[in-house]
């Protein structure tokens, strides 16, 4: 008996490491931004470029910029520069090499490259081999040698160049007109016609193509013979201003953000304040130390590539989220004054800070669980005594509030303070949301839904499993107890301060039963309030919650309304709550599935709410949720979906601002018909192209405002979830 124990350990084993996603280094990205400083405000922006020393400047109408601690600055370090008329720069051999209206010259190679071109009103320049350079203006090109020697020179009525490159493979030069590329070998020079077109705006040379951008998409000329594709259009947009082959890397610039092919032939798409100073790119070229500079019409935005690992992101967030997001030990959202001003960021409440806190808690313990790291002991405390305080202030036995704040300080979501009306309907006698404390010091606030009790009873349960110290574990036990305690002695409702019960704490029979069955509060309430006796009893074995539980369930039908499979759900008409899939339904289902399945009372029950749970995690698969699906792993699921949940933990945003975005334009995506769940595309897009949410506004493509910093609970829970579920590695390097 003890082998077979043994060989089906080691089997569960060998599935768990099949499914474990292992942590080794990816590229991360992330944006670094400069924004003209006071003096160059209005300047003209025309490109950007490095060096091999790291330095990165722009030219403008003003002169040339130092791109340096997040501002664009006057280049004064060659003070010859200063007095020159600059008409471009680009980057050859790794050094800076500028175009004047007298001359090609460098101050590398100890000065000594310097050739006078000759032409009159010169607007471009490209470096070939050995030296050469192609100069043009608007109807005439001079091809020199190291020395200056003119080994070519042309005249082209109306030639007005927009770009000229140099096709190293090729050994030739590419100019690019609104309506012509020419080319020019430099074995044999000649202005070669090789393509006609239209509304021409940038090129590049790419896997031995010339892609070349359009007003309206793209086109490629393949091969020496430059055989013409048909117009590609299936871009994030198409008013193409910017081609950079970048380290075998296609990059487009348009007047809707940046973005980059993949090798599966969609795009990385970079857009919005998240990533650039403004959308309307203007120019693209390779960064130092693994970056792509994208210069926009007001500014800079170095896209940075580092190494990273999915647990050297969470140690990243884990600073952010004590550095900024702890209010009170409860959890906090930064308010900004300023859209995307950190420095104006101050707290205030919500209407679930309870919520918010336990997620955090709760991957706190997680990360306890994994690393007996004392940092994260001491951070689920504090944490934990902040939900303590929630059910403390209010006279309510086992009643939790929403929130707390010192008196005079409430101000919800108004951001900047409250009027003497919101004062009236939210604080004074004919509203009185916020209840005075005790101590007269405090308030506390009230109508509390299902949502914090949710995340009350979710962690206070983990807490009890995973806390070390058995007093600790105790007063996490009581937390349940008291709050089941009072949704019981109140008729199954939350009953706050006036004696009625709040808006959405109700899981009375009558109200629960009210629904048809597939109104998706008929099942989650049922299954919301099983899972909270079920806790209870594990947690207490007091034989009153599970006869309590029993009776819900053999007189009311609560274990046939939560063992509804999620596909029951659906629209009803002229029926309250019917109208559309509830993301925040999702969030407190999936909250409630440990002490759902775990903490059932019998084999029989497991099995039957483990395969309604898992219905419910078929229909939000394609979403790529991490946090549901580990979630759904500690059920004792034996697959779910690892990959997918970790490319959602390597797409996160390492800037959680909640940014404005629209994907509402873009032509690469397929768009979806209005549809129950409010899904917009066939497929989810990555966390870093959506405006930011929390976990109960899953698969919002568009808004946002830059007005707040959202706390980094929202990775690390699902993080240390997973870690904890054995579907996340130790950090391998």
């Amino acid at each position: 008996m003890r082998k077979l124990i043994v060989i089906a350990g080691l089997i569960f084993s060998m599935l768990a490491n099949a499914q474990e996603y292992k942590d080794v280094p990816y590229l991360q990205d992330y944006a670094v931004k400069f924004a003209l400083n006071d003096a160059n405000k209005g300047a003209a922006l025309l490109q950007v470029r490095s060096d091999r020393n790291l330095a990165i400047k722009m030219l403008s109408d003003n002169g040339l910029l130092n791109a340096y601690e997040n501002e664009l600055s006057s280049d004064m370090q060659y003070r010859p520069l200063t007095d020159m008329k600059i008409v471009a720069f680009d980057n050859y051999q790794n050094q800076y090499v500028y175009l004047t209206d007298t001359s090609v010259l460098s101050n590398a190679w100890g000065g000594t490259f310097e050739v006078e071109h000759g032409i009159q009103k010169p607007t471009h320049f490209v470096m070939g081999s050995d030296f050469t350079s192609l100069v043009t203006s608007s109807n005439e090109l001079k091809l020199l040698n190291k020395t200056g020697k003119v080994i070519w020179e042309a005249n082209q009525k109306d030639l007005n160049p927009i770009s000229v490159q140099y096709d190293d493979k090729q050994g030739r030069f590419l100019l690019l007109s609104e309506n012509v590329i020419y080319a020019i070998a430099i074995a044999k020079p000649e202005l070669k016609k090789i393509f006609s077109g239209s509304n021409l705006t940038a090129m590049a040379v790419y896997n031995n193509d010339i892609v070349v951008g359009t007003d309206n998409g793209i086109i490629t000329l393949s091969g020496m013979t430059a055989t013409e594709s048909e117009v590609n259009q299936k871009l994030p947009w198409t008013e193409i201003t910017a081609l950079e082959n970048i380290n075998d890397e296609l990059w487009f610039g348009s007047t809707k953000g940046a973005f980059k092919l993949r090798e599966d032939g969609k795009y990385d798409y970079y857009a919005s304040e998240r990533w650039l100073v403004d959308d309307e790119v203007i120019d693209i070229a390779e960064g130092p130390e693994n970056s792509v500079l994208i210069a926009t019409k007001t500014g800079l935005s170095q896209i940075k590539f580092v190494s990273m690992t999915l647990a050297a992101k969470a140690d990243y967030f884990q600073k952010i989220q004590r550095l900024r997001h702890i209010r009170y030990g409860l959890t906090a959202n930064l308010e900004l004054k300023t859209p995307g001003d950190l420095t104006t960021g101050y707290y205030h409440d919500t209407d679930n800070d309870g919520l918010w806190t336990s997620m955090y808690l709760a991957g706190e313990l997680y990360r306890y669980a994994v690393t007996k790291d004392e940092d994260a002991k001491q951070n689920a405390y504090e944490a934990f005594e902040a939900m303590e305080r929630l059910t403390a202030l209010p006279p309510m036995h086992g009643f939790p509030a929403r929130s707390f704040e010192r008196d005079g300080y409430e101000v919800g979501l108004h951001a900047n303070g409250f009027s003497e009306e919101w004062y009236k309907k939210h604080v004074a006698e004919n509203g009185r949301i916020w209840q005075l404390a005790e101590d007269k010091k405090w308030r506390w606030k009230s109508t509390t839904s299902s949502d914090e009790t949710c995340g009350h009873f979710y962690v206070h349960a983990l807490f009890a499993e995973l806390a070390p110290d058995q007093e600790w574990k105790d007063r996490a036990i009581h937390q349940i107890k008291i709050q089941m305690d009072h949704i019981m002695d109140n008729n199954w409702y939350l009953v706050d301060w006036n004696g009625k019960p709040t808006a959405w704490g109700k899981w009375n029979p009558k109200y629960v039963n009210s629904f048809p069955i597939n109104v998706g509060d008929r099942r989650l309430n049922s299954t919301l309030i099983l899972s909270f006796l079920q806790t209870t009893y594990h947690f207490t074995k007091d034989e009153k919650y599970k006869k309590a539980a029993l009776k819900l369930i053999k007189r009311y039908g609560y274990d046939e309304n939560a063992n509804r499979p999620a596909t029951t759900i659906g629209f009803e008409e002229g029926e309250y709550l019917s109208d559309k899939w509830n993301h925040s339904d999702d969030e407190m289902y999936f909250l409630t599935i440990p002490g759902f399945v775990n903490y059932s009372f019998t084999e029989e029950q497991r099995a039957k709410h483990f395969e309604t749970v898992k219905s419910h995690w078929e229909i939000e698969r394609s979403e790529k949720n991490p946090l549901w699906n580990y979630l759904f792993a500690l059920t004792g699921a034996e697959k779910v979906d690892v990959e997918e949940s970790a490319w959602n933990l390597r797409e996160y945003p390492m800037d959680m601002i909640d940014w404005k975005i629209d994907n509402s334009h873009r032509k690469d995506l397929v768009k979806i018909e209005p549809n129950f769940r409010s899904q917009t595309y066939s497929e989810v897009l990555p966390p870093d192209e959506r405006v930011l949410h929390k976990h109960n506004g899953a698969y919002r493509n568009d808004g946002g405002r830059g007005m707040q910093e959202y706390a980094p609970y929202i990775y690390l829970l699902p993080y240390w979830a997973g870690r904890y579920a054995d579907l996340i590695s130790e950090p391998k390097q």
